[in-house]
């Protein structure tokens, strides 16, 4: 809840596994013991840029017994004599101040947020291992539409091959036919065309008129 114009916590939910809270550059200056009692597991705890003037402002943070590190960065407290000092006699269970220890010695960049965290990163660890999973059989379906798209175009190569065998056979018989008529004698092939057309022989008739 970064620079959302705050002037309390009065008003935040009970959250009892939350570790870490971003409240920096708003207009809190006291109301602190709600954390305490809506969020009693914080280990990281950032108020900079807030309105904290006074060192008793930050007494109900004593109740946070998992409090590790507190900014206070742009606060008017840490203008006061004795700022540091002050604090971690006040807060005896912080380990860092404004991103430093009681011997200015800086803390690391990535500094545990809570006991038990090993488990939350062999969650996460088995979330990795369930992406690699999901990873390979996208792989796999991929490589299976692949396979059906390949046998789709032999198919289709196959039903065209098809088609011309087909054409030509036809081609084929056709040409058979006309070789057969041209084989025939001139009377048989007029016969035959005069019986496809189902008329009877010209001769035929002379015969029966002579008759």
């Amino acid at each position: 809840m970064i620079n959302v114009n705050l002037l309390s916590v009065s008003n935040l939910p009970k959250l009892n596994k939350l570790r870490k809270l971003e409240l920096s550059d708003n207009r809190i200056s006291g109301g602190l013991e709600v954390l305490a009692e809506k969020t009693p597991n914080l280990t990281h705890l950032n108020l900079s840029g807030n309105k904290i003037k006074y060192f008793n402002t930050l007494e109900p943070l004593k109740k946070l017994p998992h409090l590790r590190t507190l900014d206070l960065f742009n606060c008017e407290v840490t203008n006061l004599s004795n700022y540091r000092d002050s604090v971690f006699a006040l807060l005896p269970q912080l380990t860092y101040l404004d991103g430093f220890d009681a011997n200015e010695k800086e803390a690391p960049d990535s500094e545990p947020e809570a006991d038990g965290l090993d488990d939350e990163y062999d969650e996460n660890g088995d979330e990795g291992e369930e992406d690699d999973d999901e990873e390979e059989l996208d792989e796999d379906v991929v490589d299976d539409e692949e396979d059906d798209e390949d046998l789709d175009g032999e198919e289709e190569e196959d039903g065209v091959d098809e088609e011309e065998e087909e054409e030509d056979d036809e081609d084929g018989e056709e040409d058979d036919d006309d070789e057969g008529e041209e084989d025939l004698p001139q009377g048989e092939k007029r016969k035959r065309e005069h019986e496809d057309e189902g008329e009877e022989d010209p001769d035929e008739e002379d015969d029966e008129e002579d008759d």
